[in-house]
């Protein structure tokens, strides 16, 4: 398992990068690094492991050779989280172990309690995983959930925008806004909307 390769996976500000070791077929295990760190973490370790498996250690977004955010778009943590569920989507895997340093140990802590489906096993490194007050969980979990698949959804169907002639535009923008008048919904497409050679 000395020998490893490396991958790419497109997101909307870039490319997020892995290293991978073991044979494609084999169980996956995907490695979450620590905070600052990069894929690198687990270079000693891996060869030591159980030979079977597909191990792809990721580059956080701003971490080793993965994009960093567009400047001035902070980091938080629930956005490591949404990483993790692009890359599974990517490899397409349905299940799979986690295995987490750190701060990767609490992003996976977190993807678990989201995706509990998606997730065979948890191994913690130095990482007490993620707590939450019981009383908030369900709640907190549902809409952290929605709010990543939204996300995901969306970017998949990212269609080029459609061309409207400019009393269509005004027609769709009224019919989503009840509130606006035919004349403040003129005011507001004169800065909202872009001609382009189809209209």
């Amino acid at each position: 398992l000395g020998m490893f390769s490396e991958l790419k996976f497109p997101v909307p500000w870039g490319h997020v990068a892995a290293k991978v070791w073991g044979p494609s077929e084999g169980h996956p295990v995907l490695c979450l690094h620590g905070w600052l760190d990069n894929a690198n973490t687990f270079d000693k370790l891996i060869p030591l492991l159980p030979r079977g498996c597909y191990y792809v250690a990721m580059d956080f977004s701003g971490h080793g050779l993965s994009s960093h955010r567009p400047a001035g778009c902070p980091y938080h943590f629930l956005d490591y989280v949404t990483d993790v569920r692009r890359v599974a989507a990517a490899l397409q895997w349905r299940r799979f172990t986690l295995m987490g340093h750190s701060m990767g140990g609490a992003v996976a802590g977190m993807f678990c309690f989201l995706y509990p489906e998606m997730v065979d096993k948890l191994i913690l490194l130095e990482s007490l995983g993620f707590l939450l007050a019981p009383e908030d969980t369900e709640a907190w979990l549902k809409s952290k959930r929605r709010v990543i698949d939204r996300l995901l959804s969306l970017e998949a169907k990212q269609q080029t925008p459609k061309a409207r002639s400019p009393e269509a535009a005004l027609q769709r923008l009224l019919e989503a806004n009840s509130h606006l008048t035919a004349e403040g919904g003129a005011i507001l497409l004169q800065r909202g909307a872009t001609e382009t050679p189809a209209g």
